[in-house]
């Protein structure tokens, strides 16, 4: 028998931590002396520890350990919990690579622009949402309101209940920018259904992966936010996959002050 500093030196793991085994049941001394409480283990209890040890480096937690140890003779059930582990540290590693990827490009991009982060861009998925719409030809950009009056018009009657995550957005469909008789397309999130009228329709919208930048302030900044976007899909291996939009988290509908506008300028995008 050894005493549990012995057993600390050989297995190679502290005493601390195998008294904590000992409360969590995955390495109990085989005898506590009634008289001293001094715990000791048996030399047979070297490969457990050994396991433990071994499992934790491989990146599983103490309650996955106590379940693997159940099952540890059964060679088809341990390959299950490595597989499922070597899955996750697959993912884990992607994602770390995804974040350096990021990273590096930050630094690039900051070594050649000192204003490189005044726009922070973000990749994320813009989930499913049911919208009302508004698609027509306008004569310029500044011009979007015809638009917005023509659906607060016809849908006055709906009584149209905004969704819990209620937003509203721009698309703009023409291929570049455009002086004059621009495609652009309104929506705002609601819930329930309705019937289409003469101009508002009602659609399911399905779920984007977007780059998108949030800013506040006027729609002149609007330029450079663009620049800062391209730039990075151009410097993350991306490429443009659909129409750019603009979500208005604050707009005119809100306040007429445009400094405390807050837009999201968003590209659909997809790995190259």
């Amino acid at each position: 028998m050894l005493k549990i500093g012995d057993f600390s030196k050989l297995s190679r793991i502290s005493i601390r931590m195998l008294r904590h085994y000992d409360e969590l049941g995955l390495l109990m001394p085989k005898t506590i002396d009634n008289f001293t409480g001094y715990r000791y283990y048996a030399e047979d209890q070297l490969p457990v520890a050994s396991r433990i040890a071994s499992l934790k480096d491989m990146g599983f937690g103490l309650s996955a350990i106590g379940e693997i140890l159940k099952n540890y003779e059964d060679p088809q059930a341990l390959s299950e919990f490595l597989t499922v582990k070597q899955a996750e540290v697959q993912a884990d590693a992607e994602e770390a690579r995804r974040r350096l990827l990021l990273l590096d490009t930050a630094i690039k991009r900051l070594r050649k622009d000192e204003t490189a982060m005044t726009y922070n861009v973000t990749l994320k998925t813009l989930p499913e949402r049911y919208v009302a719409s508004v698609r027509k030809v306008i004569p310029s950009y500044d011009q979007e309101g015809m638009l917005w009056n023509i659906m607060m018009t016809e849908t006055a009657s709906l009584k149209l209940q905004p969704a819990d995550n209620c937003y509203s957005l721009a698309i703009f469909h023409d291929e570049g920018y455009k002086e004059n008789d621009v495609d652009v397309e309104i929506q705002g999130i609601v819930k329930g259904t309705y019937q289409n009228t003469e101009n508002v329709v009602f659609k399911t919208m399905p779920a984007v992966e977007i780059a998108s930048a949030t800013y506040k302030g006027s729609y002149e900044q609007l330029t450079a936010v663009n620049h800062a976007v391209a730039n990075w899909v151009n410097d993350n291996d991306y490429k443009f996959d659909g129409a750019m939009f603009c979500i208005y988290h604050v707009s005119p509908a809100q306040t007429q002050n445009p400094d405390e506008y807050v837009t999201e300028v968003c590209y659909p995008v997809k790995k190259k």
